[in-house]
């Protein structure tokens, strides 16, 4: 089964085409926009639209970025290394600063999808998520 890391991999990969990414563990992930971002040489911001199936995760990740999560539909679990688990809901935002390891990140509900936003600030040309090692 291929995972979500890969999936956004794959993504940030293609350079940003709008090309749609869908996982048979039940996560799609779809670009949305890439932008320079000229007043921060070298950074660009990324926004990435994520949707989980019924029960759909992400392995365990970091993204040497600063990650902002909003939630549009649905639940997700989030936790960070060192922090609790976390259900942020619709209307609801999450934050990971550029050094925290990602450990949790699922929807909350086995019969019911999620869809949430992520905006990703980070080193142009450098990977958006990184796998543990």
């Amino acid at each position: 089964m291929k995972s979500m890391l890969r999936i956004l991999l794959v993504s940030a990969a293609f350079g940003m085409g709008i090309l749609p990414a869908a996982a048979e563990d039940g996560a799609k992930v779809t670009p949305v926009m890439s932008k320079d971002l000229q007043d921060y040489p070298g950074k660009e911001a990324l926004m990435l639209s994520v949707e989980y199936e019924p029960g759909a995760s992400s392995p365990s990740h970091r993204h040497d970025a600063h990650a902002f999560v909003y939630v549009l539909e649905g639940a997700i679990v989030m936790q960070v290394e060192g922090g609790e688990e976390v259900t942020v809901g619709p209307g609801e935002t999450y934050y990971e600063n550029p050094a925290d390891i990602h450990l949790v990140s699922r929807n909350a509900s086995t019969t019911d999808r999620a869809k949430f936003v992520v905006v990703l600030l980070k080193n142009k040309d450098v990977p958006a998520v990184m796998p543990l090692k």
